[in-house]
């Protein structure tokens, strides 16, 4: 497998100014689009090819059958789109809210070859870099200093500032260009398939340390890290359990269960704060967890240090980890705000697995016709965008959990033209 790299002015400027937030800007202050074709407002409404969240879950992206268009999540609103005469996008990820997207051609008529990647700059309304392969791209990730696009078979991993290839990742077959990155300045982290049938890898980069974690005995079907990438949660095809690793180790911390049927988990989401987990599957129902494992603080990572001091609980320090699994539990009996457990669970080694298993603190039901992703937003609540264009907010009571309240629902495809 091989791959081209060009830039429109060589290596130099590449990311242009990547701090520009330019989807607050009023659309006269953006310049015109200038791919293959004319800025053109359709007449219709066009397919939804993709949707996907930013990285800090402020503004998500759709890629259309004609174009693009950017949303703020809180509040909502459609704050941004490019509709093109044909042309349409596959993948349109963002870098947070800043002028810098990666696109990738998509539909019955993409926009550009589904085998290229372009680093696109709409402050500038330009083209600030380009990749071509000779199979089609499964998913680009982006973080400020790192561009990965994901193929089938392999991950390529690019320098931002110059493009220049880092690190080339093999990997078994990968359809659903499963690949995540963490986002914190401290840490540089990636986690994609492993060449065995439920193994995941894990590249430190700045530890220059790979792990290779058992994850499930089926293929996965989907994954997320924390924002420091120190948790790893992950899904396989039979979409009963979500477990969540120690990146470091590649301990497991903790196995919580959707349901007991085979189903087919479209998004697994970790709060900023490492204190919930939300998942969505082909049921139609989106479950929240209580996360029972935390990142160790500044402080606590002191405390470690300190000779006189033990870990605490669940805590997982930067270049440290537990090294046992107990320890990582409260030794104190489920209570109050705590995922919900089987009441059979006290008959542990005789029943089944599932009657002691974690189920889900709180829950919403949606209608069992697309797919639906995950994130959370302030105040408890989670934010679900839909293939089918919608967009809902709900929230969750954070002592009692129980059903989520719906508090808005928006069909974003069918919004007013700008």
């Amino acid at each position: 497998m091989s791959s081209e790299v060009s830039t429109s002015q060589g290596t130099q400027n590449v990311r242009g100014n990547p701090s520009l937030n330019v989807w607050d800007l009023p659309p006269s202050a953006r310049p015109g689009f200038q791919l293959d074709s004319a800025h053109f407002v359709s007449e219709s409404e066009p397919e939804l090819l993709s949707v996907a969240w930013n990285q800090d879950f402020g503004c998500f992206s759709a890629g259309t059958s004609d174009g693009f268009r950017i949303y703020n999540s809180d509040p909502f609103k459609e704050t941004f789109r490019r509709d093109l005469k044909s042309g349409g996008f596959g993948i349109v990820e963002m870098l947070f809210r800043t002028n810098i997207l990666a696109l990738v051609g998509g539909g019955s008529d993409p926009q550009y070859p589904p085998n290229k990647v372009l680093i696109w700059d709409d402050h500038q309304s330009r083209c600030i870099g380009e990749f071509s392969f000779r199979s089609p791209v499964r998913a680009v990730r982006l973080r400020k200093d790192t561009i990965v696009i994901v193929l089938e078979h392999k991950v390529y991993v690019h320098n931002f500032s110059d493009l220049k290839l880092l690190h080339q990742i093999e990997t078994m077959s990968n359809p659903r260009g499963l690949c995540c990155l963490s986002q914190n300045v401290n840490t540089s982290v990636l986690a994609c398939p492993g060449l065995q049938v439920g193994h995941v890898r894990v590249e430190h980069f700045g530890l220059k340390m790979t792990k290779f974690i058992a994850a499930h005995d089926s293929n996965v079907a989907c994954m997320a890290l924390t924002m420091d990438g120190l948790l790893l949660a992950t899904a396989s095809m039979k979409g009963t359990l979500i477990r969540i690793f120690n990146t470091l180790d590649g301990t497991r911390l903790q196995e919580v269960r959707r349901g007991l049927d085979r189903a087919e988990i479209h998004s697994i989401t970790l709060s900023p704060n490492v204190q919930w987990l939300a998942c969505s599957s082909d049921k139609g129902t989106v479950h929240v967890f209580r996360l029972r494992v935390r990142v160790a603080s500044k402080e606590d990572l002191a405390n470690q240090n300190s000779p006189s001091s033990s870990p605490s609980p669940g805590t997982i320090g930067h270049q440290t980890s537990t090294s046992s699994v107990d320890s990582l539990f409260p030794p104190s009996p489920s209570t109050d705000g705590d995922n919900s457990s089987s009441s059979l669970s006290f008959m542990r080694g005789v029943l089944p697995k599932y009657f002691s298993s974690e189920w889900s603190f709180a829950q919403l039901h949606l209608p069992e016709v697309t797919r639906y992703i995950t994130a959370f937003g302030s105040h408890n609540a989670i934010m679900i965008i839909g293939m089918d264009g919608s967009f809902c907010k709900c929230s969750f009571d954070p002592e009692n959990g129980g059903v989520m309240t719906k508090e808005e629902e928006v069909c974003f495809l069918k919004s007013d033209k700008k």
